[in-house]
Parts: C-alpha cells; sequence; structure tokens
C-alpha cells in the first residue's frame, strides 16, 4: 500500500529515542522530512545523524522543551523554514515511564504539575504553534502518543495525564477536522525500546530468575504474550499520519498488543 507520504514532512517531539524514534524512521522511509525534537542535544543530533543515513531523507535536530511556550514557538518557526510546510505531528515527548508509580501519599504538587506541563500542556502548545500552518494548507495530521493508563489503573498521575490526552484530542479533531486535520490518539502498553533490556535484567535479578523468564512474566498481560516493539507502534502511527487514515478522527487506538480482559466498544 503507498501511504502517500512522499514529500510531506513532519515534526516529533520526544524523537530521539524510543517510540518518537521508532516513529521518525518509519516516516523517513516513506518519503517524509523530519524534523526531530527532545531537550537532550547530544542524543538528538545522534539520532538524526542515524536516521538521515539509513533513510536517506532529511533529519533536522531541534533543541526544545515542550514545557516552556517560547521553546514551542521558536521550534515549530524553526521547523517550517527549515522543512518549508508542516503536514505531521507527532506528539510523543513525556516524562519517562517504567518505574514504580507513586502511592497518593506520595504525590506532590510538583510532581503532578510537571508531568501535566510537559506532556498535556506540551502537546497542547505544539498543536497551537502547528495548527496554523496545516489550516493554511488545508491538510494536517497530528498524533497524540498516551497510554494505556488512560484505560487501566495503577497510576494516579498517568492515568489523569493520559486521559487527558484523549480529551483533548477528541475536542481538536472537532474543532480542526473542517480545515481537513484529523486528530488521534495512540495508546502503547509495555513496549520494547533501548531501555528494556536493563529494566528486564533488573526484575530478574531481583526475583532471582532468568532474564528470559522475567519478559515472560512481564508479558503474562498482553494477549500476544510478548513485548509489542517501539516499530510495532511506528507502523501504526505513520498509517495515521498518512492520507490513507482520513476515516479515523478524534479516536484513540490501543497498540498494546491486546491487554487486559476489559471490551472497548
Amino acid at each position: 500500500m503507498d501511504l502517500e507520504l512522499s514529500g510531506k514532512t513532519a515534526i516529533v517531539t520526544g524523537g530521539s529515542r524510543g517510540i518518537g524514534k521508532a516513529v521518525a524512521r518509519e516516516l523517513g522511509r516513506e518519503g517524509v522530512d523530519v524534523a526531530l525534537v527532545s531537550r537532550g542535544r547530544e542524543a538528538l543530533e545522534s539520532t538524526a545523524r542515524e536516521l538521515a543515513q539509513e533513510t536517506g531523507r532529511r533529519f533536522i535536530p531541534i533543541q526544545a522543551d515542550t514545557g516552556n511556550e517560547e521553546s514551542i514557538q521558536a521550534m515549530v518557526q524553526q521547523a517550517v523554514a527549515e522543512l518549508g510546510h508542516l503536514d505531521i505531528l507527532v506528539n510523543g515527548a513525556a516524562r519517562v515511564g517504567g518505574g514504580a508509580a507513586p502511592k497518593l501519599a506520595e504525590i506532590t504538587a510538583e510532581y503532578f504539575w510537571e508531568d501535566m506541563n510537559v506532556k498535556v500542556l506540551g502537546y497542547l502548545r505544539c498543536a497551537k504553534e502547528a495548527a496554523p500552518h496545516m489550516i493554511q494548507q488545508g491538510w494536517g495530521r497530528i498524533i497524540n502518543i498516551s497510554g494505556l493508563a488512560a484505560r487501566q489503573s495503577g497510576s494516579v498521575v498517568g492515568s489523569i495525564r493520559n486521559v487527558s490526552v484523549a480529551a483533548m484530542s477528541k475536542n481538536l479533531a472537532d474543532e480542526l477536522g473542517p480545515h481537513g486535520i484529523n486528530v488521534t490518539v495512540v495508546h502503547p502498553g509495555l513496549t520494547r525500546t533501548e531501555r528494556t533490556a536493563d529494566i528486564v535484567e533488573e526484575l530478574a535479578s531481583r526475583e532471582g530468575i532468568s532474564t528470559e523468564e522475567a519478559e515472560e512474566r512481564m508479558a503474562q498481560g498482553i494477549s500476544l504474550r510478548r513485548m509489542i516493539d517501539a516499530r510495532e507502534i511506528a507502523y501504526v502511527v505513520t498509517f495515521l499520519a498518512s492520507p490513507k487514515s482520513v476515516a479515523i478522527n478524534g479516536d484513540a487506538v490501543a497498540v498494546a498488543g491486546g491487554s487486559g480482559r476489559a471490551i472497548h466498544y
């Protein structure tokens, strides 16, 4: 299937590693030039060089903080100036997950607002700056990377932030849809990234089991009984970024290999 993405441009926040890097790679393979955004300059530039060499497309590293409005304004301006136009925004910058969720007594206002500022408000800031460029050309795609905490308990702040992202996306889809802009959400679950090996080894050491047993234990709640790889999430995001996804707008797609026994209808 031709996704009709060749010649389009994108901004991917949180693009120097993990799911963001995997998404940027697949977009590049489909002929998209990408502005990679993150806070860490060294990892950002290294990833941009790696993906440009691998795909033959332009990868522009832009250091920015999604928790800061002026930083986002400058980032989008630079991306548009260097890419020429803006078709796709993939919001993925957020506090790194995977650790133990704080209990009620451990949650502080600082912890809560930092999480909400970087992810929820950060996504909103990026959409606000990107949307006028998409409206002007009458086409665009915004894909927000959220998480299955939106559908599962276990993390108070994690659930609040991911439900917020889903609600924000539906409202933006209704507002921007008449301008040819689709806004969607993907909910990853347990995902294999660069950090997975260390997490598996830590669990194995703590429980006195092999790394193979540790990984099997971690994947017990997944219908496929294995972790989903970041590249498999990137396949779905890349489709949502394409003109072929026009029938999907304002909706959330779980990309976790089947999680839990809940039925969503």
